[in-house]
């Protein structure tokens, strides 16, 4: 409506003008000079207008994913009761000193604080120079705050002040699994009770991201660090920077930007850029192989050699040896229930995409200690003994002929006609 004044108010004058120098040859100078000024100055007030609107404060910003269009999923509304103000955060860490900050990642440093209400936060705040961009930020942000469950770290608001991105998440006491399990003395703390609790509840994490929320999501980065450990060592799966949506009948989906950590990358993603909830699944295996055993995947030390954790643990279940996987410093606890959980984990960590369970059915065999199992196959990127040992990093370069996962999908076909009961069916 102002603009339209404006142009009224130009109108009056310009036929005032036009009376005035009617018998004059000024006539035609003067609509020649006044018609451009009004035309320019009607522009750029319409243009002044627009670029306000546009800058509107409490507008919505989008998070796409690439697997979404537009719509109103994909739009965070900054309410008061999500976005903290920087100097809030700053305050409550203490203005990110040392002596607050629980870590360091690749993304960014993680500090504790605590609100002037006395409650306690983490505090992830996103390197400026880090490979976490702005599609990354808006995607945890996204993500976290529709989903709700207690096996995943709860978001309580974010902060995008200026170049400043801070995600304001709900404290976990104990740290995360990675400080426990790999660690020579912290890891006596979790019997097997404790580890069984873990494995569990991550599991129905994945199984609530996979299947019962509101969104079908694609963790993408599922690793021991990112598993963190209430007070009770329950499981609060964190890190959702890199996760995907998926549409409720979308299978798969396709990458040229690869991202996660080396050695819980299933090998179709990590080297075909193919990703889908079976890859989740192989991440999961690989995590439950380095609860049981208390060894990274990187490396596990038997005798005067160093091998990848999944190539031991195959190579210890062919030769009915899968004891040896145990971490020693479990000394109780129902052996038929370790022995499951390997066997769950050397099913996760297949080769074969197909082969590998659902979190649906990893979730109901925990649960059930009477359903039987199919025998696992080879796993990805497994190297025999005949080949020699390679640094686990070497062996993501290697080609999917290598895995001699042919011959065992050959053999899958006679091996799962007789689902192998799991009363006492494990090699000794």
């Amino acid at each position: 409506m102002l603009i339209f004044y404006y142009l009224n108010r130009w109108n009056v004058q310009l036929r005032i003008l036009t009376c005035a120098v009617k018998s004059n040859k000024a006539t035609i100078i003067a609509i020649a000079i006044a018609v451009p000024v009004v035309v320019f100055f009607a522009v750029v007030l319409i243009f002044f207008f627009i670029c306000i609107r546009m800058r509107k404060p409490g507008e919505k910003f989008e998070a796409q994913q690439e697997t979404y269009d537009d719509d109103d999923d994909n739009e965070i509304d900054i309410s008061e009761s999500l976005q903290f103000s920087f100097n809030t955060i700053r305050e409550a860490t203490n203005d990110f000193s040392d002596s607050n900050k629980l870590g360091q990642g690749g993304f960014g440093a993680v500090y504790k604080g605590r609100l002037i209400n006395g409650q306690e936060i983490a505090v992830k705040r996103l390197s400026r120079d880090s490979g976490q961009g702005e599609r990354e930020f808006k995607n945890e942000v996204l993500i976290v705050a529709k989903l709700q469950h207690r096996n995943l770290v709860r978001l309580l608001g974010f902060c995008l002040e200026g170049r400043e991105r801070l995600l304001v998440y709900e404290f976990v006491t104990n740290k995360s699994l990675d400080y426990f399990i790999f660690d020579q003395t912290n890891r006596a703390q979790l019997d097997w009770e404790k580890r069984y609790k873990i494995i569990a509840g991550t599991a129905r994490g994945i199984l609530y991201l996979h299947q019962d929320s509101r969104l079908r999501v694609i963790h993408r980065d599922l690793k021991a660090s990112n598993i963190l450990l209430d007070e009770d060592m329950n499981p609060k799966i964190a890190d959702f920077g890199l996760a995907r949506l998926f549409v409720v009948d979308q299978t798969h989906a396709d990458t040229n930007r690869v991202v996660g950590t080396y050695g819980y990358m299933a090998p179709e993603y990590a080297m075909h850029g193919q990703f889908s909830e079976k890859s989740d699944v192989f991440s999961f295996g690989v995590l439950v192989l380095e609860v049981v055993s208390g060894q990274r995947n990187s490396g596990i030390r038997h005798g005067e050699n160093i091998d990848d954790l999944l190539s031991f643990a195959w190579r210890r279940w062919k030769e009915g040896r899968a004891t040896d996987i145990i971490d020693p410093t479990v000394n109780s606890g129902s052996r038929n229930e370790i022995m499951r959980c390997i066997h769950i984990g050397l099913l996760c960590v297949q080769d074969n995409v197909a082969a590998r369970p659902t979190m649906a059915s990893i979730v109901l065999v925990l649960n059930s200690h009477s359903l039987s199992l199919p025998l696992p196959l080879e796993p990805a990127f497994y190297l025999d003994s005949r080949t020699g040992n390679l640094p686990n990093m070497q062996l993501w370069e290697l080609n999917s002929e290598t895995t001699r996962s042919n011959e065992y999908t050959t053999r899958s076909a006679q091996e799962s006609v007789n689902e192998a009961s799991v009363t006492e069916p494990y090699p000794r």
